[in-house]
């Protein structure tokens, strides 16, 4: 049988504003990721990007390091190797003081999506998130020429002319950074900071979700890394919203058969503070489980983590909540999603919430009745 290709491109270039392009490509192998392997990737990559004038390259929504990292990893590939002046954008806000500190001390350029025009832009990406994935402000009759993604592939991935996605890497950082070693391109210090520290926050400094490849590229990292920016990234200042909402977190977290911790956050300041609580509460001694879940501007976000290697985090949480018309991702150990609440009285979205808290006990295992206050 004749191998795939390891990257996939149409014949023709596609319509700008679609909702699907016309042709289905093959899709393209992962694995292994030997150093041809990736060369070959990257220059299907860039040979495509040099038919365009214009990147625009999207992150998820409210961006995490890892997110941010591959984003303006990405935009430099292109304007070096392809001659593409591509910009980084983002849905949502970048919320947690690591993050913001992240873009401040390495000055990474990233915009919000409110200053994008989609139409001035010829190449679309994403990073971090597909399609399908619904954490993500790309307008429907748009789709992306390009996308690159550690998380499990979504159907409508395959429909993108390039695509890299699935796989059980722990970052996208990871894809990114193998790009980089592909290209032999030198490495500035605020990419290599960037993409370190991207990794390091995804795989919880290599202790999840973590593959030869992702320690690979860490060591490759870690000396071309500024380490006194990565200080002052990793210890920045927080605001005082930060310590009440554990305050919060800590007050309303119930803990079901001594080995689930779920926390309703109630309104919260910013959405990725649903993901540190989550984490947070896994460090909870005997905790098989843990959710969290908070309403920020009509929408409901929740996150959940699991210590248990034999279940995964991202098919329970899109079981639950994809069943009731939110979007939902993620993989083995850890999982978000959000649910639209827009137009919901106060009892609807109390109803809701108590729905959904019911229906991921079912899906945990546990025993609704059998619950005590953390405190």
């Amino acid at each position: 049988m004749k191998a795939p290709n390891p990257m996939r491109h149409p014949n023709e270039e596609p319509a700008r504003s679609r909702a699907r392009p016309p042709v289905r490509s093959t899709r393209m192998s992962l694995y292994p990721r030997h150093v041809a392997g990736t060369k070959a990737k990257l220059d299907r990559l860039i040979e495509y990007a040099r038919s365009h004038k214009r990147g625009l390259i999207l992150t998820h929504d409210n961006p995490d390091p890892d997110s941010i990292a591959a984003g303006v990893a990405l935009a430099y590939l292109l304007d070096k190797l392809a001659g593409v002046e591509a910009i980084v954008a983002y849905g949502g806000i970048v919320g947690r003081a690591e993050n913001r500190a992240l873009i401040r001390v390495l000055k990474l350029p990233v915009v919000p999506i409110s200053r994008v025009v989609f139409d001035e832009y010829d190449l679309i990406c994403m990073v971090d998130t597909q399609p399908e994935q619904g954490n993500h402000s790309l307008p429907a009759r748009h789709f992306p020429d390009v996308v690159i993604d550690h998380h499990p592939e979504r159907p409508d991935s395959h429909l993108a002319p390039i695509a890299d996605v699935g796989g059980p890497l722990g970052a996208t950082s990871t894809v990114l950074a193998e790009y980089f070693r592909a290209s032999g391109l030198k490495m500035p210090p605020d990419l290599a900071t960037a993409l370190f520290y991207g990794i390091k926050a995804d795989t919880r400094d290599l202790g999840r979700q973590t593959t030869d490849q992702d320690v690979e590229a860490y060591l490759w990292l870690f000396p071309m890394a500024d380490k006194d920016a990565l200080g002052d990234i990793e210890h920045p200042k927080l605001p005082e919203d930060y310590f009440r909402l554990y305050h919060v977190a800590i007050e309303k977290a119930h803990v079901y058969e001594d080995e689930v911790v779920i926390c309703d956050l109630g309104e919260i300041y910013t959405p990725d503070m649903v993901a540190e609580i989550a984490e947070r509460f896994m460090y909870l001694e005997g905790m098989r489980w843990s959710l969290a879940f908070a309403e920020y501007e009509d929408q409901l976000y929740f996150s959940v983590r699991t210590g248990d290697r034999r279940m995964n985090a991202g098919r329970l949480i899109r079981e639950v909540i994809e069943a009731k018309g939110g979007s939902a991702g993620g993989h083995g150990t850890m999982a978000g999603a959000r649910l639209p609440m827009k137009g919901l009285s106060v009892a609807a979205r109390k109803r809701l919430r108590d729905e959904v808290v019911r229906s991921f006990l079912d899906a945990f295992g546990v025993n609704a009745r059998k619950v005590r206050k953390l405190v």
